[in-house]
């Protein structure tokens, strides 16, 4: 079992103020895998103390120096894939291939989608006889989720880094090795001393100390709208900037004229990650005619979705996070049995042959009705609704009936129509006919899915303040 209980501040990997262990989970297993510390509010206030030290000297250094530390760190983070893959693995549950692939691959993509964006980015530019300059925020806090670890701490750590900023990470307590090894990375590439810190904690502790710190000008937040909400509460005292990636429930509209790959793509996408994104196409809503054969296929689909262990590759699912989300889980399908929805794939438990492990059943239900709790709450597992339409102007309806507005999914082969609906759905994204986003788009949403955007020039922009200078010409 993994020892990890120090925190890395100001350079350096110091003891917690204060012991106070918790063990990480395999969720493959229910057992512990490692075991790290929880923070205090003096490892809190040590490694603020370190950021805020050494801001003025990161935001004054050269453009292309901090583009050189990233792109060393970017040369360690794929040297090191096998061990961040494995810490992966461990902690949340992704089977082998999707940890070395996917999760691992989102943190490298969005690290060169950055550095793409840097090339274009203006700093500082002219509005007639003003200088009009993009200057980093300052120190920022960075609370990152379990369900795609790398995903997240690169998306927040490598824009704050690139425009001049100094941060604390505190990741998910509940997978929080391969933040840890992402720490070691920094070192190993020579960052400055106090411009990266990590402190482990939870929610209740150091999320909230870190949220409501006089000393921190930015909080960057990834995970539920529970906690986006009660992070903007503590953050309201001070003024600080709070940029928010919450939940989602999203709808896939699948016209009658779709193709005929649309209905089974849209459910191993919402199996995807065992269901743990927040953008999943949850909600697949159908075209009437189109529907009993969207059930059949649908069906079909979940039932080949194979639920194995997370050592052996393959292409099957693992397991959820946690105890406590399987829990969830199992009790959201239980009330859409108890509300009258239709189980045609899945269902409670764990899948034939298990009886260790916070395994799954891919599950789908039909005849699902906009009244029911699993249209409207978000699961955060491998479950699916399918939901029947007649008209266009019913599907965005529906597809606009809920209090998030993340991500939506159209399927038509008529373009016009296409544009016609990503256009009126209330979404910060919308994928169209299976083709997903490009590098540098940016990601975030509406509504109680959050505030701010992520990627390239927008996740750039989002750890900048704007300043304005009258009187300097622009030689």
């Amino acid at each position: 079992m993994l020892e990890k209980r120090q925190f890395y501040i100001d350079g350096q990997w110091v003891d917690p103020a204060i012991p106070n262990d918790f063990h990480v989970i395999d969720p493959a297993t229910e057992e512990a895998c490692g075991v790290i510390s929880l923070g205090e509010q003096a490892d809190t206030d040590a490694a603020v103390s370190a950021a805020r030290n050494s801001f003025q000297s990161w935001a004054n250094t050269p453009l292309d120096q901090r583009v050189a530390l990233i792109k060393k760190l970017g040369d360690i983070y794929s040297a090191r894939r096998d061990e961040m893959a494995e810490a992966i693995r461990a902690e949340m549950g992704a089977p082998i291939d999707l940890a070395r692939n996917s999760q691992w691959g989102a943190g490298g993509w969005h690290l060169s989608g950055f550095l793409q964006a840097l090339e274009k980015f203006d700093f500082e530019q002219k509005m007639d006889a003003d200088r009009i300059r993009k200057e980093p925020i300052g120190v920022c806090a960075l609370i990152t989720p379990w369900n795609w670890p790398m995903n997240q701490v690169v998306l927040k750590a490598i824009p704050a880094l690139a425009v001049g900023c100094t941060m604390v990470l505190k990741p998910s307590e509940v997978a929080p090795l391969s933040s840890l090894l992402f720490a070691e990375m920094v070192h190993e590439a020579g960052f400055p001393a106090g411009v990266f810190n990590l402190v482990n904690g939870d929610g209740a502790g150091v999320g909230s100390q870190l949220s409501a710190h006089p000393d921190v000008d930015m909080v960057s937040f990834t995970g539920s709208t529970r906690a986006g909400i009660a992070i903007t509460k503590a953050a309201a005292d001070s003024l600080k900037r709070v940029s928010l990636e919450l939940g989602g429930k999203g709808a896939n509209v699948i016209f009658a004229d779709a193709d005929e790959k649309a209905v089974k793509r849209g459910v191993i996408h919402c199996m995807n990650n065992s269901g743990q994104s927040c953008n999943a196409p949850t909600r697949m809503m159908v075209e009437r005619s189109a529907y009993p054969h969207a059930l059949e296929v649908a069906k079909a689909t979940a039932l080949a979705t194979e639920v194995g262990p997370t050592t052996e590759s393959g292409r099957h699912i693992g397991p959820v996070v946690s105890e406590t989300q399987f829990n969830k889980i199992q009790g959201l399908i239980e009330t859409g049995i108890r509300e009258g929805a239709t189980v045609i794939a899945g269902g409670l438990g764990r899948p034939e042959g298990m009886n260790k492990g916070y395994f799954v059943r891919p599950t789908v239900f039909a005849d699902v009705t906009p009244e029911m709790t699993i249209y409207r709450e978000e699961i955060f597992g491998p479950v699916l609704s399918i939901i029947p339409f007649d008209t266009e102007e019913q599907a965005i309806a529906m597809a606009n009936d809920t209090v998030y507005g993340l991500t939506n999914y159209i399927q038509t082969d008529d373009d016009e129509k296409r544009l016609r609906v990503a256009r009126q759905v209330r979404s910060g994204m919308v994928e169209t006919n299976g083709v997903g986003r490009v590098q540098g788009s940016p990601f975030g949403g509406y509504k109680q899915s959050g505030n701010g955007r992520e990627g390239g020039k927008w996740g750039l922009e989002e750890f900048c303040e704007v300043k304005a200078i009258s009187g300097v010409p622009i030689g």
